[in-house]
Order: structure tokens, then C-alpha cells, then sequence
């Protein structure tokens, strides 16, 4: 199992930037895909990037290309989500997610994730 604590939200103006972080708990951290998610009031949970654990490139969703970049780092079991060039319609619950996917997964839906941060706010003002 492993336990997954997101920092780094907050309320940014337009145009700025924020990096988010996903702490995760246990020894096999490597042995995770790892996405990040987000959800704003009324819209279902939306796919934003994702990490393969091995022998993948990371991945964007098309509405955050060239302005947010995923990185992971397994010696501190950690996730980045950096994100430049903010627009309000950024603004949402961000989650971080795990699991340990078999090849063919759907890495970009939230249903393939078992394990899920309790999520931080951004907020991205006009």
C-alpha cells in the first residue's frame, strides 16, 4: 500500500506559477504509476499528467502542454506537478494518485488509480 500527502496549493494570479508536490509513504514508491487529477465544482475528475514507473515518457493532458511538466523522483518518493502560465480555468482540487498498473492500463483515467492524496486547492485568479 502506499499513502500519498499533496502541498504546494494555493492562490496564484494569472500568469504565475506553482509547483505541487505528492509525498508518498512506504518502500515501493518506483513500483507506482503516478498521475495527477483534478476536479473543480461541478465537472467530473479530469486527467492533467502521469508517470509511468518504468520505461515510459510522462504525459500531459492537451489543455496543459508546454505549461505543466510532471517529474518524479524515486529516491524521495516524490511527485512534482510544475505549473507555469496559470489560467483561471486552472483553478481546482488537484489529487495526486498511485497504483501499480499492468501494461494496456488506461493511465488517463481516474478509475485505473487506487490510491489518492486528499487533495489541494488552486486557485488562479483573473
Amino acid at each position: 500500500q502506499v499513502q500519498l500527502v499533496e502541498s504546494g496549493g494555493g492562490l496564484v494570479q494569472a500568469g504565475g506559477s506553482l509547483r505541487l508536490s505528492c509525498a508518498a509513504s512506504g518502500r515501493t514508491f518506483s513500483a507506482y504509476d503516478m498521475g495527477w487529477f483534478r476536479q473543480s465544482p461541478g465537472k467530473e475528475r479530469e486527467f492533467v499528467a502521469g508517470f509511468p514507473r518504468t520505461g515510459g515518457s510522462p504525459n500531459q493532458a492537451d489543455s496543459v502542454k508546454g505549461r505543466f511538466t510532471i517529474s518524479r523522483d524515486n529516491a524521495k518518493n516524490t511527485v512534482f506537478l510544475q505549473m507555469n502560465s496559470l489560467k483561471p480555468e486552472d483553478t481546482a482540487v488537484y489529487y495526486c494518485a498511485a497504483d501499480p498498473m499492468v501494461p494496456g492500463s488506461r493511465w488517463w483515467d481516474p478509475f485505473e488509480y487506487g490510491y489518492w492524496g486528499q487533495g489541494t486547492q488552486v486557485t488562479v485568479s483573473s
